[in-house]
Order: C-alpha cells, then sequence, then structure tokens
C-alpha cells in the first residue's frame, strides 16, 4: 500500500524569481504547471516527486521558500 504525501502533510513553497520570457515554451507551461505565473509569487504544493522534477526543470526561474 502507497503511503499518499497529501495524507502525510508534507508541502513545499517555491517562489518565482526569474521571468519566463524568452524562455523555451515547455519551460512556461512548468511554471504553469507550478502555479506560478508573475515574479516573486509563491506557491505551495504537495512535494511529490514529480512536483520535484518541476521545480528541477526551471530551478534557475524558482527558488524553494519552505520545505517541510
Amino acid at each position: 500500500m502507497a503511503k499518499n504525501s497529501a495524507a502525510s502533510g508534507k508541502t513545499i513553497t517555491v517562489e518565482q524569481i526569474g521571468s519566463p520570457i524568452r524562455r523555451e515554451a515547455k519551460q512556461r507551461q512548468t511554471l504553469v504547471g507550478l502555479k506560478l505565473n508573475k515574479l516573486h509569487r509563491t506557491s505551495t504544493l504537495e512535494d511529490t516527486p514529480a512536483i520535484r522534477g518541476m521545480i528541477e526543470k526551471v530551478k534557475h526561474l524558482v527558488r524553494v521558500v519552505d520545505g517541510q
């Protein structure tokens, strides 16, 4: 039986620190997937491998503010 990370309360907060202007479409779409669209906006998401992969893909545009 797999553990659900949402049930365990694990979250991660990311902040957008870079502009998506002149970036690849996939990177812009990844920011939208992370619920970010403007500089200095923050988003609190479930801490899952998929979200970690998305953060890694745009690590030059975001920073991890808090990971519980």
